[in-house]
C-alpha cells in the first residue's frame, strides 16, 4: 500500500465530503481497545496494527471512489475480527450502536449538530437559544449560534482604537465558546445579533412608596422580563400594612400585598419567548411587616416567581447572638413601631426557610462595606439569585469560565486561565457597548459604572481532575487560590482596557479614585449559578458539587435518557468495576458513599451534593467570596431529615464567614422540583425503585429551578 493509493476524501452522513484522515481510524481503534483491555500501551499497539490493516483494505476497495463513514467503520469491524480481536470488535460495535441511538435522538429534535454535542445539550439549545423563523423552524446550528454572538459583540471594537483587529477579536470570542471554555449569560446567547438585542441578565429596580412609583416599577419589570432579564427589588421603602395614606385617608395594604401583583404579572410574561421571568424580593429585617414577609411562601404556590431574602443588618445579628430586643421602624419616618425579641424573629426566619426554602438572608451591611461606588447611594437589592448586588436601575452582564477546560495533565493550566480571563473581561466590556437597554435610566447607570461579572463553572469537575475531594480543606484552599488569581487577572484586564478606552465615568466617585487604581469596570467578578449555560459547556454548575454520578434525564417531550458523569465512568473502567448494573444502582442510591463494591479512593473523590456537609458547602462559598467583588450564588442543599437547628447554624456561620448572602434548600420541602431522588421529592435519600431523575435544564444547585439564570 502506498499513501497515494489511499482515498483522498470521505463522505459524512449528511452527504458532505471532507478530507480523509487515517489518524481518526487509529484513535477509534485505540479507544475501543482501551475500553476492553484497560492497558494503554497494549491499546496503542492494537490501534497501530489494526489501523494499518484497515488502511490497506480501504486502499484496495476505494482506489478511485470516496468511502462513506459507515463503510470506513465496517472496515474497522472486519479488520478487528480478522486480526483476532473479536472482543474489541464487540466493544466497537456497541460504540457504533450508541452513536447511532444518539443520532436518532438528535434527528427526533430535528436539529443539525455541527459540534457533536450531547443530546441533552441539543435539547436545551433547541428550547432556548437557537434562532427560529416565524413558523418556529430552527434556522441555526450550535456553531452558528456562537458565531452570531461573537460577531455581534466584537462590533464594539469599532468604538475604540483597538490594539487587535476586530476580526481577530471575533475569532477569539468564537473559539472560546466553540471549545466551551467560556460562556456568556443566557440573554447574550439568546439575543445577540437579533432585533431584541438585550444582553444583560441582572437588573435591580427601585420601588417608590406611591401608587405611581409602584406601578411604574411593575411596568419596567415587564419590559425587562420580556427581553430575558431577571429583576431584583427592595420593598423596604413601602409603608407598612395599616399605615395612614394621607392622600386618601385610607390605610396602606403593605409591601407583601404589592409583591403579589408583581408575582402575578411575572407569571404571564415569558422571558424573550424562551423562559418564565424571575425576581428577587427583599425586605429589611427592621420593617414592621417583616413577619408577614417571612411567612409569604408558607402557602404552597404563593410567590412562585420570586426568591425571597431578608436584608439583615449587623445590629440585628448582634441582637440575635446577645438575645436582645430589636426595633422595627416605620420606613417613612424612622420612628420605632414595635420592639421584638431578635432571636424570636430569627427563629421565624429559620423555620420558614426549613419549611419552604425561603427566605434566604442578604447581609446588607457587608454588601455595602464592599460597595465600589458608595457616593452614588446604598445598595438595597440583588438580582434573582443573589450574586449581583446592584444600585437602583443598574444592570450587569455575566459570563463564566469553564474550569474543567483549564486542567492539563492533572494540573491547572494557569497560563490558559489567565488568557481566558483577559478575553472574558474584554468580551463583557464589549457587551456594554453593543447592548440594547430596556430603559434609558438603566443604560445611563450601567454605562456610568460598567459593572461586569466574570465567574466560573465546572469547579467540581476541576477538583475531580486534580484528585481533590470537594468536601476537604484542600478544596477550599484551592478555591481561595483560584479566585485570588482570577480576581487579580480580571483587575489587570480591566486596568488594561482603562488605558486604551478610559475609566468608567463614575470612577472619581468610586473607592478606586483615592488609590488612583484606574479601572474600566466598577466590578469584575461574580459567581453565578450558571444553570443551562453549564449544560451547554458540558460541565458542573457554578461552584456546586456534582448532583449525581449517574441518573435519568427527562428530554425529548417525556423521553428519558440515562446519563453518567464521564470522569466517573472512566474511573470505574480503570478500576475494572464498570457495569450497567453498578451504574443503575448508583442512579437509584444517588451516591457511592456507602457502596462497598466501589473502591474507597473513588468513594472519597466522587462526592455528590448530599454527601457534602453544610460546613463544607459554606467553606467553599466563603473561599470564593473572599476574592469576588460582587457576590456568590450557591445553594446549601440539605437532606429531608435536616433539622431547623441545622438551618440556624448555617445562617449564623454564613454571617461569621462574611458571605454576602445565604440560601438553603431542604430536599422535598417543595413539591415542584427539577430533581427527584427515589421517585419523588417527598421520598428519602435511600435506595429505591426509581432512579434519580433530572429535568433537561437542571445542571446542579437550586433543586427548585429558581436559579436557572
Amino acid at each position: 500500500m502506498t499513501r497515494s493509493s489511499l482515498p483522498k476524501k470521505a463522505r459524512k452522513r449528511d452527504g458532505s465530503v471532507v478530507a480523509f484522515d487515517g489518524s481518526k481510524i487509529e484513535n477509534a481503534i485505540y479507544r475501543a481497545a482501551l475500553e476492553v483491555t484497560e492497558d494503554k500501551d497494549k491499546s496503542l499497539s492494537i490501534g497501530e496494527t489494526v489501523s494499518r490493516r484497515v488502511l490497506e483494505q480501504l486502499a484496495q476497495s476505494f482506489r478511485n471512489r470516496i468511502p462513506t463513514i459507515e463503510q470506513i467503520q465496517d472496515a474497522v469491524e472486519s479488520s478487528l475480527m480478522s486480526e483476532g480481536y473479536s472482543h474489541i470488535a464487540r466493544s466497537y460495535i456497541l460504540y457504533r450502536t450508541r452513536r447511532r441511538d444518539i443520532r436518532l435522538a438528535k434527528s427526533a429534535l430535528d436539529l443539525r449538530d455541527d459540534l457533536k454535542l450531547p443530546v441533552n445539550t441539543m435539547e436545551v439549545l433547541k428550547r432556548r437559544y437557537l434562532l427560529r423563523k416565524d413558523d418556529q423552524t430552527i434556522i441555526e446550528t450550535p456553531s452558528e449560534l456562537f458565531r452570531r454572538v461573537a460577531s455581534h459583540v466584537a462590533k464594539a471594537e469599532a468604538n475604540f482604537d483597538s490594539d487587535v483587529p476586530a476580526e481577530e477579536v471575533e475569532e477569539t470570542f468564537y473559539q472560546m465558546m466553540r471549545r466551551r471554555e467560556f460562556m456568556p449569560n443566557s440573554p447574550t446567547l439568546m439575543n445577540a445579533g437579533t432585533p431584541l438585542g438585550q444582553l444583560s441578565a441582572c437588573f435591580v429596580l427601585p420601588v417608590e412608596d406611591s401608587i405611581d412609583g409602584i406601578f411604574e416599577s411593575l411596568k419596567d419589570m415587564a419590559r425587562i422580563h420580556q427581553t430575558g432579564g431577571g429583576t431584583g427589588f427592595s420593598f423596604s421603602s413601602l409603608r407598612p400594612k395599616g399605615a395612614l395614606v394621607s392622600s386618601t385617608k385610607g390605610r396602606a395594604s403593605g409591601p407583601v400585598s404589592f409583591m403579589s401583583i408583581f408575582d402575578q404579572a411575572t407569571g404571564v410574561i415569558v422571558q424573550g419567548g424562551r423562559r418564565r421571568g424571575a425576581s428577587m424580593g427583599i425586605l429589611r429585617v427592621d420593617h414592621p411587616d417583616i413577619v408577614e414577609f417571612v411567612e409569604a411562601k408558607a402557602q404552597e404556590g404563593r410567590f412562585d416567581n420570586f426568591n425571597l431574602s431578608v436584608a439583615v443588618t449587623e445590629r440585628f445579628m448582634r441582637a440575635v447572638r446577645a438575645d436582645d430586643g430589636f426595633d422595627l421602624k416605620d420606613p417613612q419616618t424612622g420612628r420605632k413601631v414595635k420592639r421584638v425579641r431578635a432571636r424570636s424573629l430569627f427563629d421565624l426566619i429559620v423555620n420558614a426557610a426549613w419549611r419552604t426554602g425561603d427566605p434566604g438572608l442578604v447581609f446588607i451591611d457587608e454588601i455595602n462595606r464592599k460597595n465600589p461606588t458608595p457616593q452614588l447611594g446604598k445598595i438595597e437589592a440583588t438580582n434573582p439569585c443573589g450574586e449581583l448586588p446592584l444600585l437602583p436601575f443598574e444592570s450587569c452582564n455575566l459570563a463564566s469560565i469553564n474550569l474543567a477546560q483549564m486542567v492539563r495533565a492533572a494540573t491547572i493550566d494557569w497560563r490558559k486561565l489567565k488568557q481566558t480571563v483577559g478575553w472574558g473581561i474584554r468580551f463583557l466590556d464589549d457587551v456594554i457597548e453593543v447592548n440594547r437597554y430596556p430603559l434609558p435610566q438603566i443604560e445611563q447607570k450601567t454605562r456610568a459604572n460598567r459593572k461586569v461579572g466574570l465567574g466560573v463553572m465546572g469547579f467540581a469537575d476541576m477538583l475531580i481532575s486534580l484528585g481533590i475531594p470537594y468536601n476537604t480543606q484542600e478544596a477550599a484552599n484551592l478555591a481561595k487560590k483560584l479566585m485570588r488569581f482570577i480576581h487579580a487577572e480580571s483587575l489587570k484586564a480591566s486596568a488594561g482596557l482603562a488605558k486604551s478606552r478610559g475609566t468608567f465615568p463614575n470612577f472619581e466617585q468610586s473607592v478606586y479614585a483615592k488609590a488612583r487604581f484606574k479601572l474600566r469596570n466598577a466590578t469584575v467578578n461574580t459567581i453565578a449559578p450558571t444553570g443551562t449555560i453549564s449544560i451547554i459547556a458540558g460541565c458542573s454548575s457554578g461552584i456546586e458539587p456534582l448532583f449525581a454520578l449517574s441518573f435519568m434525564r427527562n428530554v425529548l417531550s417525556g423521553t428519558k435518557l440515562f446519563e453518567v458523569n464521564p470522569a466517573f465512568e472512566e474511573a470505574v473502567r480503570r478500576a475494572g468495576i464498570h457495569s450497567d448494573r453498578l451504574l443503575g444502582e448508583i442512579a437509584r442510591r444517588g451516591s457511592v458513599r456507602n457502596m462497598n463494591g466501589v473502591p474507597q479512593d473513588l468513594r472519597r473523590l466522587f462526592v455528590t451534593a448530599f454527601d457534602v456537609l453544610p460546613a463544607d458547602h459554606l467553606r467553599i462559598q466563603a473561599a470564593f467570596q473572599k476574592h469576588t467583588d460582587n457576590a456568590v450564588s450557591k445553594t446549601i442543599n440539605l437532606p429531608p431529615d435536616a433539622t431547623v437547628e441545622d438551618v440556624r447554624d448555617i445562617y449564623l456561620v454564613a454571617h461569621e464567614l462574611r458571605c454576602k448572602g445565604i440560601t438553603i434548600y431542604r430536599y422535598g420541602s417543595k413539591r415542584k422540583q427539577v430533581l427527584s431522588i427515589g421517585g419523588g421529592p417527598q421520598q428519602p435519600l435511600e435506595p429505591a425503585g426509581e432512579p434519580i431523575t433530572a429535568n433537561c435544564e437542571y445542571a446542579g444547585g437550586c433543586v427548585t429551578g429558581a436559579c436557572a439564570f
